[in-house]
């Protein structure tokens, strides 16, 4: 039998009755003791009409002591069952909140990225404001529910007074609700369409974020935050849109709930004048008619908030229900494996055709600095099998039949702009915490010098983004967390770029001495990284135009050397 957890839901009604499903016995729990709190409340006005009723007609200070005893009971009820009914189901929508963050973030983080068209900020949105507002839906029902036996009870006591009050109070109910799940309706319409403009808002934050050094460089950042700007002015409009909504639903609620009460009240003196309930049942019925007003409140709001929390599932079903960009499959390579590039065509790269074995140190000088990305992205696993022409082989197995995860394992593609996380300089290295191989990773990338400069050493506080950290330092950092995993396949993407000559020279002859005997391939156009490698593929138009030592190349191709020259 398939858990809630591993179910995969197709739309926003299959999330909210995930949910509903899952948290059954807190829901149950929470209505129960709601339930009491509603009845609680609702005794109260019901406990004075009758405390009313006897001292009029007994006087007796017996009668009298007993009633006060009664509304102690009753207090103390609605007090007890409104704080443990809350905390029930708080606990519960929080717990469900974050289990939808965490799947909506599992699907944002899995080795396959999901084939859906939403930037990473929006995706953040989905994973926190709409998990939380579809969570919601663990407190609606019950309160939905207590509010409902309220109501009940406040009709059956009405009733039993004059079934007409009853009755009135029945018929109003319905007809309030009836007018009001119209206006949900455009509430959850809105809600969702802002949701989506406030998502798009903070992606575009993400994106100026992690540009915000180039667009400073080339006087950019005023462009990009008129940018950012007119899309926040967007989001700010249809704020005010959903505030108009939800002002004109809270104002029609209260409207009518009052209208209800007040039409209660006029129709309970009427009936007292005329002699057909008593001055008790009067008391009675014009404290039901005050208190009513909550509960009536509370029960016409809800059908909005049900219909926010269906807009929140909606938008985070477009990531739980979006396919994966390819389907892995299940083998696993062997270790030592060799890696063959067999005529890839892809973006810049033309019938690319190469063969790495297992334990070679080989460089690529790539002309045209597009092929290099795109070479890059294929290993990388960031382009499916099925998005490009030929075959990438590890072991002679090719990437489309082999599991993610242990690919993965095997080969990592460290890119040039490898991100630096808020942290230490230990967790950016080791993120897992289970590297063997640290002090030489810092070592081989010559970060030494970073760690010396502080007290902490490694502990040292990395700022988000590496802010506190120069472009070199960087660049080094995350070369020393490429090194740490040592993996049996290496691929590094222009390591160097940010490091001076005599640096990208000592790091050259690290690297190779502490990859020797592991597969090692440097994409990159460094003199000193091509010449510590045990071969050089030239990478021009797309494929691999020649093949040799970087001594070798510089004395016989002067294409060559005026490409790598510096």
């Amino acid at each position: 039998m398939t858990s809630p957890d591993a179910q995969a839901p197709r739309s926003g009604a299959d999330i909210l009755r995930i949910a509903l499903r899952r948290n059954v016995g807190a829901m149950t729990r929470g209505t129960v003791l709601m339930g009491l709190y509603q009845a609680g409340e609702t005794a109260f006005p019901i406990a004075l009409g009758l405390i009313v009723e006897h001292a009029l007609r007994h006087r007796s200070p017996g009668a009298l002591g007993l009633s006060i005893a009664a509304l102690a009971v009753i207090v103390t009820t609605v007090s007890l069952s409104w704080r443990y009914g809350m905390r029930v189901l708080q606990k519960a929508n929080t717990s469900e909140a974050h289990r939808w963050r965490v799947r909506v973030a599992a699907c944002g983080l899995q080795p396959v990225a999901r084939d859906v068209d939403l930037k990473s900020g929006e995706v953040l949105t989905i994973a926190t404001e709409d998990a939380d507002q579809t969570a919601d839906i663990i407190e609606v029902v019950p309160l939905l529910i207590s509010s409902l036996v309220a109501v009940l009870v406040a009709a059956v006591a009405l009733g039993l007074a004059d079934l007409r009050l009853g009755l009135l109070v029945i018929v109003g109910t319905v007809a309030i609700l009836s007018i009001l799940s119209v206006l949900s309706k455009r509430i959850g319409d809105s809600t969702q369409e802002q949701q989506a403009r406030v998502a798009r808002a903070g992606a575009k934050v993400a994106d100026l974020i992690t540009g915000l050094r180039p667009l400073h460089g080339f006087g950019g950042n005023h462009a990009a935050f008129r940018s950012y700007r007119q899309v926040s002015t967007e989001a700010r409009h249809q704020a005010v849109t959903v505030a108009k909504v939800n002002g004109a639903y809270a104002g029609a609620a209260l409207a009518l709930n009052a209208l209800l009460a007040a039409a209660v009240t006029l129709t309970a003196g009427w009936l007292a004048f005329e002699g057909r309930i008593t001055i008790g049942e009067l008391v009675m019925a014009v404290g039901l008619a005050q208190f009513i007003i909550e509960p009536l409140k509370l029960f016409s709001e809800m059908p909005k908030y049900v219909m926010i929390a269906r807009a929140s599932a909606e938008r985070m079903a477009l990531v739980l229900t979006a396919p994966p960009v390819t389907t892995p499959g299940l083998a696993r390579p062997a270790a030592g494996a060799d890696l063959e590039i067999d005529g890839v065509r892809y973006g810049t790269l033309r019938e690319l055709k190469f063969r790495v074995a297992a334990g070679e140190f080989v460089a690529i000088a790539a002309y045209q600095p597009r092929a290099a990305a795109d070479l890059a992205a294929v290993l990388a696993l960031r382009v499916p099998p099925d998005a490009y022409e030929g075959a990438v082989r590890l072991g002679g197995q090719e990437l489309a039949e082999l599991s993610v995860e242990a690919v993965r394992e095997l080969l990592l593609v460290n890119p040039y702009d490898g991100e630096i996380f808020a942290g230490t300089l230990r967790t950016n290295i080791d993120p897992s915490g289970a590297s063997r191989t640290v002090p030489e990773a810092v070592e081989a990338s010559l970060l030494t010098d970073v760690v010396a400069l502080h007290r902490e050493g490694l502990d040292h506080a990395v700022r988000d983004r590496g802010a506190n950290l120069s472009g070199g330092q960087r660049q080094r950092l995350s070369l020393a967390r490429a090194l740490a995993a040592d993996t049996d396949i290496l691929v590094l993407h222009d390591p160097t770029t940010a490091v001076d000559a005599v640096t990208e020279q000592l790091i050259a002859r690290n690297l190779a001495g502490l990859r020797r005997g592991r597969t090692t391939v440097v994409l990159t156009s460094s003199p000193a990284l091509l010449d510590a490698a045990d071969r050089v593929l030239v990478l021009a138009d797309g494929a691999v135009t020649a093949e040799d030592t970087h001594r070798n190349l510089l004395a016989t191709d002067a294409g060559y050397g005026a490409a790598v020259a510096r």
